[in-house]
Protein backbone atom coordinates (compact mmCIF):
# COMPACT_ATOMS: atom_id res chain seq x y z
CA UNK A 1 0.00 0.00 0.00
CA UNK A 2 1.94 2.96 -1.34
CA UNK A 3 -0.62 4.99 -3.26
CA UNK A 4 -3.65 5.72 -1.10
CA UNK A 5 -6.79 7.49 -2.32
CA UNK A 6 -9.04 8.82 0.46
CA UNK A 7 -12.59 9.93 -0.40
CA UNK A 8 -15.74 10.97 1.43
CA UNK A 9 -18.28 13.75 1.39
CA UNK A 10 -17.39 17.23 2.63
CA UNK A 11 -16.99 17.11 6.41
CA UNK A 12 -16.42 13.36 6.55
CA UNK A 13 -12.87 13.64 7.87
CA UNK A 14 -11.10 12.56 4.67
CA UNK A 15 -8.43 15.27 4.76
CA UNK A 16 -7.72 14.69 8.44
CA UNK A 17 -7.30 10.95 7.83
CA UNK A 18 -5.20 11.50 4.71
CA UNK A 19 -2.86 13.86 6.57
CA UNK A 20 -2.46 11.34 9.38
CA UNK A 21 -1.75 8.48 6.96
CA UNK A 22 0.82 10.58 5.14
CA UNK A 23 2.47 11.73 8.36
CA UNK A 24 2.63 8.23 9.89
CA UNK A 25 4.18 6.77 6.77
CA UNK A 26 6.30 9.65 5.51
CA UNK A 27 4.35 10.01 2.28
CA UNK A 28 3.48 13.17 0.38
CA UNK A 29 -0.11 14.30 0.90
CA UNK A 30 -2.12 16.05 -1.79
CA UNK A 31 -5.43 17.69 -1.01
CA UNK A 32 -7.33 18.04 -4.28
CA UNK A 33 -9.20 21.12 -3.03
CA UNK A 34 -5.84 22.92 -2.83
CA UNK A 35 -5.05 22.00 -6.43
CA UNK A 36 -8.49 22.79 -7.81
CA UNK A 37 -9.36 26.16 -6.28
CA UNK A 38 -7.52 29.20 -7.58
CA UNK A 39 -7.84 32.78 -6.34
CA UNK A 40 -11.40 34.02 -6.06
CA UNK A 41 -12.73 30.46 -5.83
CA UNK A 42 -12.12 29.87 -9.53
CA UNK A 43 -11.00 26.48 -10.89
CA UNK A 44 -7.30 26.42 -11.75
CA UNK A 45 -6.35 25.74 -15.37
CA UNK A 46 -3.41 23.57 -14.24
CA UNK A 47 -5.54 21.31 -12.04
CA UNK A 48 -5.28 18.12 -14.11
CA UNK A 49 -1.58 18.66 -14.82
CA UNK A 50 -1.02 18.99 -11.06
CA UNK A 51 -3.03 15.80 -10.44
CA UNK A 52 -0.87 14.00 -13.03
CA UNK A 53 2.24 15.20 -11.24
CA UNK A 54 0.95 14.01 -7.85
CA UNK A 55 -0.08 10.55 -9.06
CA UNK A 56 3.15 10.19 -11.03
CA UNK A 57 5.12 9.87 -7.80
CA UNK A 58 6.05 6.43 -6.46
CA UNK A 59 4.04 6.83 -3.26
CA UNK A 60 1.39 9.26 -2.05
CA UNK A 61 -1.83 9.92 -0.20
CA UNK A 62 -4.46 11.93 -2.08
CA UNK A 63 -7.77 13.08 -0.68
CA UNK A 64 -10.78 14.09 -2.74
CA UNK A 65 -12.32 12.95 -5.98
CA UNK A 66 -13.18 15.69 -8.47
CA UNK A 67 -14.62 13.10 -10.83
CA UNK A 68 -16.45 15.81 -12.78
CA UNK A 69 -13.14 17.56 -13.40
CA UNK A 70 -11.45 14.39 -14.65
CA UNK A 71 -9.20 13.67 -11.67
CA UNK A 72 -10.83 10.48 -10.37
CA UNK A 73 -9.94 8.34 -13.38
CA UNK A 74 -6.30 9.41 -13.23
CA UNK A 75 -6.08 8.68 -9.51
CA UNK A 76 -7.88 5.32 -9.84
CA UNK A 77 -5.40 4.14 -12.47
CA UNK A 78 -2.42 4.64 -10.16
CA UNK A 79 -3.86 4.03 -6.68
CA UNK A 80 -3.47 0.71 -4.92
CA UNK A 81 -5.71 1.51 -1.94
CA UNK A 82 -9.14 3.17 -1.73
CA UNK A 83 -10.37 4.47 1.64
CA UNK A 84 -13.97 5.67 1.89
CA UNK A 85 -14.54 7.74 5.04
CA UNK A 86 -18.26 7.28 5.69
CA UNK A 87 -19.53 8.63 9.03
CA UNK A 88 -23.23 9.25 9.63
CA UNK A 89 -24.94 12.26 8.06
CA UNK A 90 -25.33 13.76 11.56
CA UNK A 91 -21.56 13.54 12.14
CA UNK A 92 -20.81 15.04 8.72
CA UNK A 93 -23.21 17.93 9.26
CA UNK A 94 -21.91 18.66 12.76
CA UNK A 95 -18.36 18.73 11.44
CA UNK A 96 -19.03 20.79 8.31
CA UNK A 97 -21.12 23.40 10.14
CA UNK A 98 -18.56 23.71 12.96
CA UNK A 99 -15.66 23.89 10.51
CA UNK A 100 -17.38 26.46 8.29
CA UNK A 101 -18.30 28.72 11.21
CA UNK A 102 -14.76 28.47 12.61
CA UNK A 103 -13.13 29.19 9.25
CA UNK A 104 -15.50 32.07 8.52
CA UNK A 105 -15.06 33.71 11.91
CA UNK A 106 -11.28 33.32 11.99
CA UNK A 107 -10.83 34.34 8.33
CA UNK A 108 -8.34 31.50 7.91
CA UNK A 109 -6.86 31.24 4.43
CA UNK A 110 -7.71 27.93 2.79
CA UNK A 111 -6.15 27.75 -0.67
CA UNK A 112 -4.65 30.40 -2.93
CA UNK A 113 -5.90 33.32 -0.86
CA UNK A 114 -9.45 32.00 -0.52
CA UNK A 115 -11.37 32.35 2.70
CA UNK A 116 -14.83 31.12 3.60
CA UNK A 117 -17.19 34.09 3.15
CA UNK A 118 -20.00 34.77 5.62
CA UNK A 119 -22.54 33.73 3.02
CA UNK A 120 -20.87 30.30 3.09
CA UNK A 121 -23.21 29.59 5.96
CA UNK A 122 -26.39 30.17 3.96
CA UNK A 123 -25.59 30.53 0.25
CA UNK A 124 -27.11 28.30 -2.39
CA UNK A 125 -23.63 26.92 -3.20
CA UNK A 126 -22.43 26.73 0.42
CA UNK A 127 -20.31 23.80 1.52
CA UNK A 128 -22.93 23.09 4.18
CA UNK A 129 -25.66 22.69 1.57
CA UNK A 130 -23.24 20.74 -0.64
CA UNK A 131 -22.50 18.28 2.18
CA UNK A 132 -26.22 17.78 2.85
CA UNK A 133 -27.29 17.34 -0.78
CA UNK A 134 -24.40 15.12 -1.90
CA UNK A 135 -24.26 12.88 1.17
CA UNK A 136 -26.56 10.11 -0.12
CA UNK A 137 -25.24 10.06 -3.68
CA UNK A 138 -21.60 10.02 -2.49
CA UNK A 139 -22.42 7.19 -0.13
CA UNK A 140 -23.97 5.12 -2.95
CA UNK A 141 -21.14 5.90 -5.37
CA UNK A 142 -18.27 5.16 -2.98
CA UNK A 143 -19.95 2.07 -1.52
CA UNK A 144 -20.30 0.69 -5.06
CA UNK A 145 -16.55 0.99 -5.60
CA UNK A 146 -16.11 -2.09 -3.41
CA UNK A 147 -17.79 -4.28 -6.05
CA UNK A 148 -16.95 -2.36 -9.24
CA UNK A 149 -14.60 -4.31 -11.56
CA UNK A 150 -12.94 -1.03 -12.62
CA UNK A 151 -11.65 -0.75 -9.04
CA UNK A 152 -10.81 -4.42 -8.50
CA UNK A 153 -7.07 -3.67 -8.30
CA UNK A 154 -7.60 -1.51 -5.21
CA UNK A 155 -7.64 -2.61 -1.59
CA UNK A 156 -11.02 -1.22 -0.44
CA UNK A 157 -11.69 0.13 3.05
CA UNK A 158 -14.95 1.71 4.22
CA UNK A 159 -14.70 3.50 7.56
CA UNK A 160 -18.01 4.33 9.25
CA UNK A 161 -16.85 4.89 12.80
CA UNK A 162 -13.91 6.35 14.65
CA UNK A 163 -13.12 2.85 15.92
CA UNK A 164 -12.91 1.52 12.33
CA UNK A 165 -10.65 4.43 11.45
CA UNK A 166 -8.33 3.67 14.38
CA UNK A 167 -8.34 -0.04 13.56
CA UNK A 168 -7.28 0.71 9.98
CA UNK A 169 -4.53 3.09 11.11
CA UNK A 170 -3.21 0.52 13.59
CA UNK A 171 -3.37 -2.37 11.12
CA UNK A 172 -1.71 -0.71 8.16
CA UNK A 173 1.64 -2.18 7.30
CA UNK A 174 4.62 0.07 7.11
CA UNK A 175 4.69 1.70 3.71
Amino acid sequence: MRRVWVVGTSGSGKTTLARELALRHGLPHTELDALYWGPGWTPRADFLADVESAVGQDAWVIDGSYSGAGAADRIRERADTFVFVDPSRATVMRRVVTRTVRRTASRVELWNGNREPWDALFARDSVIRWAWTTYASNRRRYTAVGSDPAYAHLAYHRLRTGAERETLLAALPSL
